[in-house]
């Protein structure tokens, strides 16, 4: 009895790593149990050596099977701040509370929080922290910057209408340099932040598009264009401002979302049971969010429509507004790279669309352009965006309704949360 008292004392874990192939076989073999015979071992060891368990370490693993899953995960237990980290990174390797469940645990939640509260501290914690309330500085920060791309994009908007000539360049020059560094700075502050850097050269592409490539689309499949635009809807190459405009404004409401559903989220983490709960929990909160955006993208959309006197252009920016906010909730998230391939490859298929209805004009190179001929000749110059949008918001919506109800999606930021507030300063 003393034995087994030595192996349920606390302590900390003497491996030296954190993840490796035996931390997997850990988590698929059975832990054997009180009847099973240990494998003999010869005196010179060859046993041993050839994968045979020393009966010490079979009896310890029958005895304490949590501990050997400790010593495995050394470093995440140690560096948890509280269970739910523990809890996420056990997910993020691939263990659900079915493989809990040899653990002698219903469920991982709770095979963490046995896993944290075996780690020694110097003084005790609660075992489900609650989430400390935002910065009112930080909150008024990114609330003050959401409308600020809208704003200025406006003030754009009404210069190219208000000028002619020279002094309509240099407006439309400071205000899509002034829209651009105002969403730089939501992007970089509030709940749209995220670590991880990606190129904005496709993002770019995709908003320029939207403003002129409908445009250039109808006057290259019509023999154009014959002049560069002016910065009106009725020009040589007409230029679409009101769905750019609504794209700006609805900043708003996609940092809104995005708080939501971070805040949320991460409450639900701290009251769910079990990994499957979490995740039926959270998958309508997301659908939530993309629903509240996609519906304010629409009035935005007739609102800018009816007072600049163009088409709302529904089906091209309400896709490209979907594509954009689900981009950025991944991204957010830490699933930067499924993003930035599906903006690249939206991007790529409308710069191909227009590349071939050039390419069509060579001799013998009529073909080329047929697909998109086609495509015009039934939804028009707005089927182009529309599919190559749509196709990646759809993707990126299944994309997410797998990775951000995970548990392991929301505990980075949740850790980094607690650490700030318990370190002093």
């Amino acid at each position: 009895m003393s034995g087994l008292g030595e192996l349920d004392r606390p302590e900390t874990p003497l491996s030296p790593g954190a993840w490796d192939e035996r931390s997997r076989k850990s988590l698929t073999d059975r832990a054997p149990g009180p009847g099973d015979a240990a494998a003999p071992s010869s005196g010179d060891g060859r046993a041993a050596r050839g994968g045979a368990q020393p009966p010490s370490a079979v009896r310890r693993a029958a005895a304490d099977p949590v501990k050997a899953l400790m010593h495995r995960h050394r470093d995440l237990c140690e560096r948890a701040v509280d269970p739910l980290e523990i809890a996420a990174g056990l997910e993020a390797h691939g263990v659900t509370d079915r493989t809990a469940a040899r653990f002698r645990h219903r469920d991982v939640f709770s095979l963490a929080e046995e896993m944290y509260a075996r780690v020694p501290r110097d003084g005790d914690a609660p075992s489900r922290p609650t989430e400390p309330p935002a910065p009112r500085a930080a909150r008024a920060a990114w609330t003050v910057l959401a409308p600020l791309p809208g704003v200025l994009c406006a003030a754009a908007v009404a210069g190219l209408r208000l000028t002619e000539g020279r002094p309509r360049l240099i407006a439309a020059a400071v205000g899509a340099l002034a829209v651009a560094l105002a969403l730089r700075a939501v992007l970089r502050r509030g709940p749209l932040r995220a670590a991880a850097r990606t190129s904005g050269t496709w993002t770019c592409w995709l908003v320029g598009y939207a403003l002129l490539g409908d445009g250039l689309l109808h006057t290259a499949l019509t023999g154009g264009p014959d002049a560069l635009p002016d910065g009106t809807a009725r020009g040589p190459w007409p230029v679409a401002a009101a769905p750019v405009l609504a794209l700006a404004l609805s900043c708003v409401p996609a940092a809104v979302g995005a708080h939501l559903f971070t805040t949320r989220a991460r409450r639900r983490l701290t009251s769910s049971r079990g990994l499957a709960d979490f995740s039926a929990s959270v998958r309508p909160l997301l659908l939530g969010v993309f629903a509240l955006y996609t519906g304010a993208l629409a009035a935005l959309l007739a609102l800018t429509g009816a007072v600049l006197g163009e088409p709302a252009a529904y089906p091209q920016a309400l896709t490209l507004g979907a594509l954009l906010l689900l981009a950025r909730l991944l991204t957010v998230h830490g699933h930067a790279h499924a993003a930035t391939l599906v903006l690249t490859a939206a991007a790529a298929a409308e710069a191909t669309a227009l590349a071939t209805v050039f390419a069509g004009r060579l001799p013998g190179c009529g073909f080329l352009a047929a697909p998109v001929e086609a495509l015009v000749a039934v939804c028009g110059p707005a089927g182009v965006p529309a599919a190559a949008c749509g196709v990646g918001a759809l993707t990126l919506l299944a994309h997410a309704t797998r990775r951000l109800t995970r548990a392991s999606a929301h505990a980075h930021a949740h850790g980094q949360t607690r650490v700030t507030a318990s370190r002093p300063r």
